[in-house]
């Protein structure tokens, strides 16, 4: 990292209106300058880094479900950073394409992220605003189409690219209307669901 003036770092503190967060898995970051002298670099060797994934899921697609990693980035910019405002823009779960509508499994992940944040809220972290990943399936920088993070279904055979609302979906709708989120609801919902599910993807 560049080292700053005092003068620097003066016009720097509090130039900032709020921090914005993306957060989906979680990943240990360690100093590594051992990096092979190659002609053709990337960030990572140019950053000197070595990172690893935290594994912690049943799944090889899916990302490991840990909302304390969340929270301990809130936590952190709090007590490091003066407890900045803080706006979530990205949290969701990674689904293979096509799999199903009844994504219990991003349900759960956002069950598990919000109750994170509710955490961190009432340990007095200045979070204010929290941001799914995503509304609709879309293509994604690194796996293109073959993933899906939306909790809205898009036909991409369809030419007017039909929507269907995946089971994430009304659940967060509920969420939202403050309704309950219990998980056990969740099951209902998948239930109602299954007809239109089995339907259109076999």
């Amino acid at each position: 990292m560049p080292a700053f003036t005092n003068q620097e770092s003066k016009l720097v503190k509090g130039s900032f209106d709020f921090i914005g967060v993306l957060h989906c898995t979680n990943i240990y970051v360690k100093h590594n300058s051992n990096s092979p002298k190659m002609e053709n670099r990337d960030v990572f060797m140019d950053a000197e880094i070595e990172l690893t994934v935290i594994e912690d899921s049943s799944s090889a697609f899916e990302l490991p479900i840990m909302p304390w990693c969340l929270q301990a980035v809130l936590e952190y910019l709090k007590q490091d950073y003066g407890n900045p405002p803080i706006y979530i823009y990205e949290n969701g779960q990674r689904m293979q394409r096509n799999s199903t509508l009844n994504d219990i499994a991003r349900v759960n992940f956002m069950h598990a992220y919000i109750g994170g944040v509710l955490d961190a809220l009432r340990n007095g972290s200045n979070t204010r605003g929290y941001f799914v990943r995503a509304f609709l399936d879309l293509f994604e920088l690194l796996d293109g189409y073959i993933s899906s993070y939306g909790i809205n279904y898009v036909d991409l055979d369809d030419p007017d690219l039909k929507r269907y609302p995946k089971l994430s979906a009304k659940w967060y709708s509920k969420f939202l209307k403050g309704r309950s989120i219990n998980l056990d609801e969740a099951i209902e919902l998948e239930k109602n669901t299954s007809s239109l599910s089995h339907s259109h993807f076999q």
